[in-house]
């Protein structure tokens, strides 16, 4: 019995220090490969899956994708485009948003609020004239970006002068005379990602102005102002329509 007892504690002991070299080892290796997997994509919603059709590829891409648009690759490459165009021209529409109105509230300028500019006659010249003149012009403009998006590098050169030209790049990103800080010989993947965040943000901010102004009347940089006065009566919940 005393033999059979040593035999089994020895037995006992050898099974523990075996499990304490596999658990000393195993897990940890197991660990960090979970933690490598779910850092490496960051996703919109933690813990989802990413569509198939989004590989995590393009700048901003979350895996975001509910209706399935993009499953088509000749969708989703015009899609990419298309925001990223939508991303320029709303950050560039805030600040023509919020500029001019915060710059007259400083005493600075007489500018017109964005809503009342269609109206405003201190214009080199009438707003009819400037309209047509500018959709002239953005037609010219967007039909050679809509080119170059169908066949990559074709509108690299100007067809009225055809000196000027454009080096060979990313669609979207057209670097040469665009690029006057070179800020593309940098970490430009990087920069890709914070455009499109900010793109995003400035799309989502001028809902907000025109929602804003259809519930009070004023511009942003008034909204703002009145609502840091007074925050508990001044807010979203209490404004009234007007538009409506």
């Amino acid at each position: 019995r005393v033999h059979d007892s040593t035999m089994s504690a020895q037995f006992a002991t050898q099974s523990i220090a075996s499990l304490r070299a596999r658990c000393a080892t195993k897990p940890r290796a197991t660990r960090s490969s979970v933690v490598v997997n779910a850092s490496a994509r960051p996703l919109w919603m933690p813990g989802s899956d990413a569509p198939a059709h989004l590989k995590g590829e393009m700048p901003g891409d979350y895996g975001f994708d509910p209706l399935e648009l993009g499953v088509d690759p000749k969708d989703l490459s015009w899609y990419q485009q298309a925001e990223l165009q939508h991303c320029r021209w709303a950050m560039l529409g805030l600040a023509g948003m919020v500029a001019p109105e915060l710059l007259t509230s400083m005493g600075i300028s007489n500018l017109p609020n964005w809503h009342e500019a269609p109206f405003y006659d201190g214009y080199f010249t009438d707003a009819t004239t400037l309209f047509v003149v500018q959709m002239i012009m953005m037609n010219w403009a967007e039909l050679r970006r809509w080119q170059d998006i169908k066949n990559p590098g074709s509108a690299n050169v100007d067809p009225a002068f055809p000196n000027n030209k454009l080096p060979d790049g990313e669609v979207g990103y057209p670097a040469g005379i665009f690029d006057p800080l070179n800020y593309s010989k940098g970490d430009l993947k990087t920069l890709k990602v914070k455009e499109i965040a900010n793109g995003r943000l400035a799309m989502v901010a001028c809902l907000g102005c025109f929602i804003q102004y259809d519930h009070t009347g004023v511009g942003p940089v008034a909204n703002l102002a009145s609502h840091l006065a007074d925050p508990a009566n001044n807010n979203v919940f209490k404004a009234a329509f007007i538009g409506f």
